[in-house]
C-alpha cells in the first residue's frame, strides 16, 4: 500500500491494477504507461493469458536503463492484472487507515472475474481496522455481488460511483454506505436527485490532457447548497483551486460521520 496525495484517502492499495473502460482522461492508464515495465504481455508464459487477464503471485521485476532491477508495479501497463501478493498488505498496516481500493483498476468493471473480487473483499475483512472505498464505473455490479450475498453490508465498506453528469447511473442502497464521485464533473447535478448518497465528491479533470472540461463555479455551488440542505457531507477536491474554478474560500471539504483522516 501507499500514501497518497488523492484528497480524499490516506492510502491507496491496487491487488488488481489495469481497465478496459479506455476513458480519454484516464490518470491510471498514464501512469501505468509512464511506469510499466513491459510491453508484451506474452513475456508473463510464453503466450497472452486466457482472456487477456493476468494473474501474479509474485512481483515482476525489471531492468531500468541504470542497470538496476526492481519490482514492477505495472508489469503489463493497462491490462487488468491481479497482483494476488499484494492481498496481505492491509493486515500489515495497524494504524487505521482510509484506503482507495484499486485506484489503479476498476475492481467492479465486467471484465473481472467475481473470484478476483471476493478475495480482495476477503483481504478486507480480515482487517477491519481500516475503511475502504471502492470506486467503479459499473455501479451495476454492485448490485450484482449483493444480491449473491458477496457485497459485505458493513460500516467500513464505502461503495463509490463515478459520474460525470446527471444521466450517469450510481449505486444507492439503504443497507450499504454508497457515496458519487463527479470527477469529472462534465454537468450540472443540482436538482437531479443525485443526493442519494452518503457522501458526494466533487472534482475537476486530473492531468493536463488538451481542451479538457472544467466544471462550473455554479454547478458546484448549486450542488453544496443542495447537500447542506440535505445533510449529505460533499467534499471538494483541491484541484477545483488550481485549475482556477474556485477559490478556497469556496472549498468545502465535509466528510461522513466517523470517517476521520490521518
Amino acid at each position: 500500500m501507499n500514501y497518497t496525495s488523492i484528497d480524499w484517502a490516506d492510502m491507496t492499495w491496487n491487488p488488481v491494477t489495469g481497465c478496459k473502460h479506455g476513458c480519454p482522461y484516464c490518470y491510471a492508464a498514464l501512469t501505468a504507461k509512464r511506469f510499466g515495465g513491459h510491453d508484451d504481455i506474452s513475456t508473463l508464459a510464453g503466450e497472452e493469458p486466457e482472456g487477456g487477464l493476468i494473474v501474479l503471485d509474485e512481483p515482476v521485476e525489471r531492468t531500468q536503463k541504470n542497470g538496476k532491477t526492481v519490482k514492477a508495479p505495472f508489469p503489463f501497463f493497462f491490462t487488468p492484472t491481479f497482483h494476488r501478493y499484494r492481498l496481505h498488505e492491509p493486515e500489515e498496516t495497524a494504524l487505521p487507515r482510509n484506503i482507495f481500493v484499486c485506484s489503479m483498476a476498476d475492481l467492479f468493471g465486467c471484465w473481472v472475474p467475481t473470484d478476483w473480487i471476493v478475495q480482495v473483499i476477503d483481504a478486507c475483512l480480515a482487517a477491519p481496522q481500516h475503511n475502504y472505498l471502492f470506486l467503479t464505473k459499473n455501479p451495476a455490479r454492485y448490485v450484482e455481488l449483493d444480491h449473491l450475498a458477496l457485497l459485505p453490508r458493513r460500516g467500513n465498506f464505502w461503495y463509490g460511483s463515478t459520474i460525470e453528469t446527471e444521466d450517469d447511473s450510481y449505486f444507492w442502497s439503504e443497507k450499504h454506505n454508497t457515496f458519487i464521485s463527479a470527477e469529472p464533473m462534465h454537468g450540472p447535478l443540482h436538482g437531479t436527485g443525485k443526493i442519494m448518497a452518503n457522501w458526494i465528491i466533487v472534482g475537476a479533470e486530473t492531468g493536463r490532457r488538451p481542451g479538457k472540461t472544467l466544471p462550473r463555479k455554479e454547478w458546484l455551488t448549486d450542488l453544496a447548497e443542495e447537500c447542506r440542505e440535505s445533510g449529505v457531507p460533499i467534499f471538494m477536491k483541491s484541484n477545483l483551486v488550481s485549475e482556477g474554478v474556485l477559490e478556497w474560500a469556496d472549498i468545502v471539504r465535509q466528510r461522513p460521520e466517523g470517517m476521520t483522516f490521518a
